[in-house]
């Protein structure tokens, strides 16, 4: 067993050095049967993300949203669901957003992000507890039962909106967090939030981990939610979501190589909210998925910040139909103190099955419709071969294309269910209503 305590001065300085700096430390030959990290320092001068690796491999992330982990390497019971632990009795547990498992021997580091840090250095303790010294894996709150008229053979949200043959329109969220990173829900809590909405599908996309995976078909299992593996690949000058179980991204490599090893493991990554606060996308990098109806566009629906920067992608973009991105929607749901649930917005893909690979199908063909909310009576907008449908939209304007010379294309919709001619490469198209407030968004 050991205690070591490791006394750092930073500053801004030493984020302009670099932007992770890694604090090492040894487990001994014999391995060790418990760790604990704790960091410290002022938080209301500087934003520290906390993390860890191993010498094989990446441990976990915990972002600035907790100031300690623990890792268990002992047999533990299979674990509720809403914990998040281990998911066998011999791989232990561990703090969500870290990997349980052995705690191997050799050269570990416990790796800081450099936020924010002020012009005058500050006092920074790491302190590194294994064996007896170490503190246990904290507790999560239980699994809760599944919304009524859930589970195996739920019935779906029944908006029965067309679809090419063979394929379904499932509704679902493709951005959301859970207490792997920093969110404040368990993943069985985050997926039957997701049930009571009416979700067909959605997407687990914790911060710089992959620590979720493991429980996701099983949770999902017990809820009947499609639960999408995701990881937000997160840095100060972008985020962008790495759909599919294809292991972790290194966040810290730069955002081409994320690409590229992204699309060699068989997954998709979207850039995230490109125009939000101060997580914009900085990178010279395009991807063929774009998260364009991102949460922060409620603030108001008339924005045109979104339209403006689809155009100045200048109308090449590496995939999706009619030159531009295959568009995404996602809630970015954190917390229900945020005063909107799973599905704002709903992204609908056109797939043939509610399984993972069918839904990542969907996506990867540019099947996507966005709408507000999923529920019955919500305007939406689908693409059925060269046909737009606009479905529960009467008195709406479907509005055509990008302006062009300041002159938007539009049309009023007379109907309940109302079938438009429109060539993908006339797109992206929209629903508004008369003041301009956006609805939908379809290719």
């Amino acid at each position: 067993m050991t205690f070591e305590e490791r006394r750092l001065r930073l500053s801004v300085d030493d984020q302009i050095e670099g932007r992770y700096l890694e604090v090492p430390f040894e487990i001994p030959g014999r391995g060790a049967d418990a760790l604990e990290v704790t960091l410290a320092y002022d938080r209301d001068a500087a934003v520290i993300d906390l993390g860890c690796r191993d010498p094989e491999r990446w441990r976990g992330w915990s972002g600035g949203a907790r100031s300690r982990f623990a890792i268990d390497p002992g047999a533990r019971p299979v674990a509720n669901l809403g914990t998040g632990t281990g998911t066998g009795t011999d791989s232990g547990t561990a703090t969500p957003g870290y990997e349980p498992g052995e705690l191997v021997p050799g050269a570990w580091a416990v790796v800081l992000g450099l936020h924010r840090l002020p012009a005058e250095p500050i006092d920074v303790t790491v302190t590194i507890a294994t064996g007896a010294d170490a503190g246990p894996v904290e507790d999560e709150p239980p699994a809760p039962p599944p919304p009524s008229g859930s589970g195996p053979g739920r019935t779906r949200l029944g908006r029965d909106l067309p679809a090419p043959d063979g394929l379904t329109w499932y509704a679902g969220d493709l951005h959301a967090h859970t207490t792997h990173s920093d969110g404040t829900l368990s993943i069985a809590q985050l997926a039957s939030a997701a049930v009571g909405r009416g979700l067909d599908f959605l997407a687990v996309t914790d911060h710089n981990t992959v620590s979720h995976h493991a429980h996701l078909p099983g949770v999902g299992a017990a809820y009947d939610l499609c639960l999408l593996p995701g990881q937000e690949v997160t840095t100060h000058a972008g985020h962008a979501n790495a759909f599919g179980d294809i292991g972790w991204v290194d966040f810290r490599r730069p955002a081409r190589q994320w690409l590229s090893d992204v699309e060699t493991r068989g997954g998709l990554l979207s850039v995230n909210h490109p125009l939000q606060d101060d997580c914009g996308w900085q990178f010279p990098v395009r991807t063929p998925f774009l998260e364009l109806w991102h949460i922060s566009w409620f603030l108001d629906l008339t924005a045109t910040g979104p339209w403006a920067y689809l155009r100045g992608l200048g109308g090449s973009a590496d995939g999706g139909p009619g030159g531009n991105p295959v568009f995404l929607g996602g809630s970015d749901f954190h917390t229900p103190d945020q005063g909107y649930p799973p599905g704002t917005p709903t992204t609908w893909v056109a797939a043939a099955d509610r399984t993972p690979a069918a839904i990542l199908d969907a996506i990867r063909h540019g099947r996507t419709a966005i709408s507000r909310f999923p529920g019955p009576g919500e305007p939406v907008l689908v693409r059925v071969g060269d046909d737009l449908v606009a479905v529960d939209a009467d008195g709406t304007v479907l509005v055509e294309g990008l302006p062009d010379g300041g002159t938007d294309r539009r049309r009023r919709v007379r109907g309940d269910r109302v079938t438009f001619a429109a060539p993908p490469e006339h797109g992206p198209y929209r629903l508004e209503a008369a003041d301009r407030t956006l609805l939908a968004i379809s290719a």
